[in-house]
């Protein structure tokens, strides 16, 4: 009698299990909640030692795909980085074009400073402050910081943030000093547009973009984006603080969008030129002299 195969063995349980594979699953699922229903720890028990046997083929299985995206982000970062170095070279390269132009303007100019005699300006002085306090409203702008008169600060005196010029010291206390924002109504500051070299006075209006008044005619119709400084007339400002750009307004009047974020002030500078305190002080009248007056 001939041996059967063992294909032709297996094909009744082949059947069988096809037949109530359905069957023995919901069993198989049944089962696993009365279990879990039963005893949590022994399901606790079952799915750790589950994770620790299927966790090494997991990492395995993993590691390659892993690999690969380090790989791929490396790829994509030297490319970034040739074309960044690229671009590095060329910037490097106009900046030491225009260092051999600055150097050579500043020779220039320290020769003809010294051929027409020209008074050096005044040594420039910082008190570094904190904004303690806003007490910005409806028809206020100004700060208060924590430096007065102890630490050197004095009226007149520029504030200016780390983008530009911010204000002006309006009052001084021993500890602590109030700035007067360009913005507000009452601020009147001196500056020139850089590109056409022109004059002009920053008034506030307690709007985030004061008003350039007194330009030229021509000016007026058209502005043109450009960038504003401060003067320094008076001798109170030093020149050439960057306060901003200008933009035409709504009403037709030219406008500046300062380069400083009043939403995210925190620390100031106070600039001291030296003729702060000179020049904010009252100019004493004339004196009578001494002896009987003059019929």
């Amino acid at each position: 009698m001939r041996s059967q195969s063992p294909l032709r063995l297996t094909m009744p349980i082949r059947a069988w299990m096809q037949r109530f594979a359905l069957l023995l699953l919901i069993l198989a699922a049944f089962g696993l909640i009365v279990l879990g229903k039963a005893d949590t720890v022994v399901v606790e028990r079952l799915r750790i030692q589950l994770a620790d046997t299927v966790a090494p083929l997991l990492d395995l299985i993993s590691r390659p795909a892993a690999s690969f995206g380090r790989m791929s982000e490396e790829v994509r970062e030297i490319t970034a980085l040739k074309a960044e170095n690229e671009r590095l070279r060329e910037a490097n390269g106009r900046l030491l074009q225009w260092q051999e132009v600055a150097r050579r303007l500043e020779a220039e100019n320290l020769q003809l400073r010294v051929l027409m005699n020209v008074t050096p300006e005044p040594s420039l002085s910082y008190v570094s402050a904190r904004i303690i306090a806003d007490s910005g409203g409806a028809f206020v702008r100004s700060v208060l910081v924590n430096a007065g008169g102890r630490s050197g600060a004095a009226r007149g005196q520029a504030a200016v943030a780390d983008r530009g010029l911010v204000g002006r010291v309006v009052e001084v206390g021993d500890r602590s000093s109030r700035i007067l924002l360009l913005t507000d109504l009452n601020s009147r500051i001196p500056v020139l547009l850089e590109g056409s070299r022109e004059r002009a006075v920053l008034a506030g209006d307690n709007g985030p973009r004061p008003r350039l008044l007194y330009m030229p005619a021509k000016r007026e119709a058209a502005p043109g984006g450009d960038r504003v400084i401060t003067s320094g007339h008076g001798g109170v400002f030093p020149p050439g603080i960057p306060v901003g750009e200008t933009v035409a307004g709504e009403d037709g009047v030219v406008r500046v969008i300062p380069y400083a974020d009043f939403d995210r002030l925190e620390f100031l500078r106070l600039v001291d030129t030296g003729l702060a305190h000179t020049l904010t002080e009252p100019i004493p009248g004339p004196q009578r002299a001494r002896g009987r007056p003059r019929p």
